[in-house]
C-alpha cells in the first residue's frame, strides 16, 4: 500500500518563490499598462462586475449622510424661520410705532390749526387716563396749576368742544367731558339760530336736548355750536350733530339725541383754552322815591279798574 499524504498537507513550491513570481507578474503588468495599455480593459471589466459591491458597500454611508443633511437642514430651516419670524415682529412693531406717530403728528397739526383759529390763548395738553369712576365721564391730562390752567377753562380738540376742566391739581388737570350726565352746555342750532342747552348722555356717549319745544325747528343734521351766553365756551365752537328727533303729541317737549363732533370718546391730544371773561353785571334799577311810588302804584291800580269797567 502506498502512503500518499492528504491533499490538504501537499505543499506546492515555497513561499519565497511563490511571492517572487507574483511580484514579477504584478510588475511585469504595470509596465505593459504603462506602456502599452494592455490592461485597460480587464480594468474596465473588472470595474463594471464591483459596481454593484461599491454601491452596497457605500450605501450605508450616503444613507447615514443623508439622514445627518436632511436633520441639519431642518435644524437650521427652523433656526432661521424663527430669526426670520423675530426680525417681521419688530418690522411690524415699528411700522405700527411709525404709523401711531404719523397719526399723531398729523392729529398736533390739527391742533395747533385750530389753537390759531380760537380766540384767546390755548395750550396742548395730552390725556393720561381716565377716571376712576365708571358711572361719571372724566379724564386727567397732563396739564396743572403750574402750567396756568384754571378751573372752568375749555377743553376742545380739532373737531370741537371735548369738555371743560373742573378740578385742578400742581401737575394734573380732570376734565369732565360733555358726555357725563351732569354736565350741561348751551348750544345753538347753526341753521336756524335756536338756543337749547344739551345735557350729557351718561355711559349712551351721546348728548340730550331737552326743553325743547315740540314743535321747534329743527332736524335730523342739524350743527349745534356753542351759543357763548354763558361766558365758559367761546361762541361758534362746534359741538354735536342731531342724529335723532322723536315728537310725541302726548308730550310739549320733543326729545332729540346728538351725537358730539369732538373725541370725547377717542384721541389722546387736546387744548385747553383760556377762560372766557365773565360777562358784565346786570344793571341794577334805582329805588324808587316813595311819593313817587304810592302815586305810581295808585294810577296803576285806576287804569287796572277802568279797564275792567263798572
Amino acid at each position: 500500500m502506498e502512503h500518499t499524504p492528504p491533499a490538504f498537507f501537499k505543499r506546492g513550491p515555497a513561499p519565497v518563490v511563490r511571492l517572487t513570481f507574483f511580484a514579477l507578474l504584478s510588475l511585469a503588468m504595470i509596465v505593459l499598462d504603462a506602456r502599452f495599455r494592455y490592461a485597460e480593459g480587464l480594468r474596465g471589466a473588472i470595474s463594471l462586475a464591483t459596481q454593484p459591491l461599491q454601491l452596497i458597500a457605500t450605501a450605508p454611508a450616503g444613507a447615514w449622510q443623508r439622514i445627518s443633511t436632511f436633520f441639519a437642514s431642518q435644524s437650521q430651516l427652523s433656526a432661521e424661520n424663527a430669526e426670520l419670524r423675530a426680525k417681521l415682529l419688530e418690522a411690524t412693531l415699528a411700522a405700527q410705532r411709525l404709523e401711531a406717530s404719523a397719526a399723531e403728528g398729523a392729529r398736533l397739526k390739527l391742533l395747533m390749526g385750530a389753537a390759531e383759529r380760537l380766540p384767546g390763548s390755548a395750550a396742548p395738553a395730552e390725556i393720561l387716563y381716565g377716571g376712576r369712576d365708571p358711572f361719571s365721564r372724566r379724564v386727567l391730562v397732563n396739564k396743572g396749576t403750574r402750567d396756568g390752567v384754571l378751573p372752568g377753562s375749555p377743553v376742545v380738540d380739532e373737531s370741537g368742544v371735548v369738555g371743560q376742566v373742573t378740578r385742578v391739581h400742581a401737575l394734573l388737570a380732570e376734565v369732565t367731558l360733555l358726555t357725563d350726565k351732569d354736565q350741561a352746555i348751551p348750544v345753538q342750532i347753526a341753521r336756524s339760530g335756536l338756543r337749547a342747552v344739551a345735557f350729557g348722555g351718561g355711559t349712551s356717549g351721546l348728548l340730550e336736548l331737552r326743553y325743547l319745544a315740540a314743535n321747534a325747528e329743527i332736524v335730523n343734521g342739524d350743527r349745534l355750536i356753542t351759543s357763548g351766553i354763558d361766558g365758559v365756551y367761546p361762541p361758534g365752537l362746534p359741538v354735536a350733530t342731531v342724529i335723532r328727533v322723536e315728537r310725541d303729541a302726548t308730550n310739549v317737549f320733543a326729545h332729540v339725541l346728538c351725537q358730539p363732533a369732538a373725541g370725547v370718546d377717542r384721541g389722546h391730544l387736546v387744548l385747553l383754552l383760556s377762560p372766557a371773561a365773565p360777562p358784565a353785571p346786570p344793571p341794577v334799577e334805582a329805588a324808587p322815591e316813595k311819593g313817587k311810588d304810592k302815586t305810581s302804584s295808585k294810577s296803576r291800580r285806576q287804569r287796572a279798574k277802568d279797564a275792567r269797567g263798572p
